[in-house]
């Protein structure tokens, strides 16, 4: 493969476009009255994950043609994707098909760059509010608000008041309720999708725990936005989540801002 730099301008203008693209195609459709389908592991999937991640993966195909894609609607139906190599994008085009579904507008449009097990570079785009948050290992993470980049940094969750974002429509509520129990006067807030891990980038929420089913496209461009700022996605145990792994499961994990 020839010598590539996931910090050129090219990288950085073409993610950012692609995000930008998806996320007007999913809201032209979001404007409809779309269908929703199941797929084989019961989960929702509409005309919008579809078109959105047609996008997005034929842009990173033409983008970086040596670097395979891993895209959750092909892999639904069935693609194997060789990511022997040690590198690879990971996109999920609409998370949070709940919440679209349901006219909520926290839904949102990821890619991620894996090399060598770890997210090196996240985009993550809101469509419904026009924001988007990019993440580079190199400490850099940003948020666009009203086509402005402000730097972003995650804050160190203080002894007491700590705010917890959990997921609305996954994972396992007891154990985030256990987890919460042990925070003096914490403070729980909802909300859907990998906005989460941005939140906890932006200095706005503190720790968010997952108890239950994941996948890597689910979690590894928040995850890089996180890491740029300063947070960490890590197991119970205190390991960092790890990407590459056999059907692209996750364990459990807590992100949670400055150490």
């Amino acid at each position: 493969m020839p010598a590539f730099n996931h910090t050129s301008d090219e990288i950085f203008q073409t993610t950012i476009r692609l995000v930008d693209e998806a996320g007007i195609k999913i809201m032209e459709i979001y404007q409809t009255e779309f269908s929703v389908q199941n797929k084989k592991d019961n989960s929702p999937v509409t005309a919008a994950d579809q078109k959105a991640e047609k996008i997005i993966v034929d842009g990173l195909r033409e983008l970086t043609p040596d670097i395979p894609v891993v895209a959750e609607e092909e892999i639904s139906q069935g693609a194997r994707v060789n990511i022997s190599g040690n590198i690879f994008w990971l996109v999920d085009a609409l998370d949070g098909t709940r919440e679209f579904i349901n006219k909520r507008e926290e839904f949102t449009v990821n890619i991620a760059l894996v090399s060598e097990e770890t997210p090196i570079l996240g985009v993550v785009g809101v469509p419904a509010k026009e924001d988007l948050y990019y993440g580079l290992n190199a400490g850099k993470a940003f948020v666009r608000k009203n086509g402005v980049f402000h730097q972003i940094k995650a804050r160190k969750p203080p002894a007491e008041g700590a705010i917890m974002i959990a997921s609305r429509s996954h994972g396992d509520k007891k154990e985030v309720q256990k987890l919460l129990d042990t925070m003096p006067n914490a403070e729980l807030k909802i909300a859907g999708s990998s906005l989460k891990f941005c939140l906890i980038a932006e200095g706005k929420a503190d720790i968010y725990p997952r108890f239950g089913h994941t996948r890597e496209w689910d979690t590894a461009a928040g995850d890089a936005i996180l890491r740029a700022a300063g947070g960490s996605v890590r197991t119970p145990n205190g390991l960092p989540i790890i990407y590459g792994k056999e059907h692209f499961l996750n364990d459990d994990f807590i992100a949670r801002g400055c150490e």
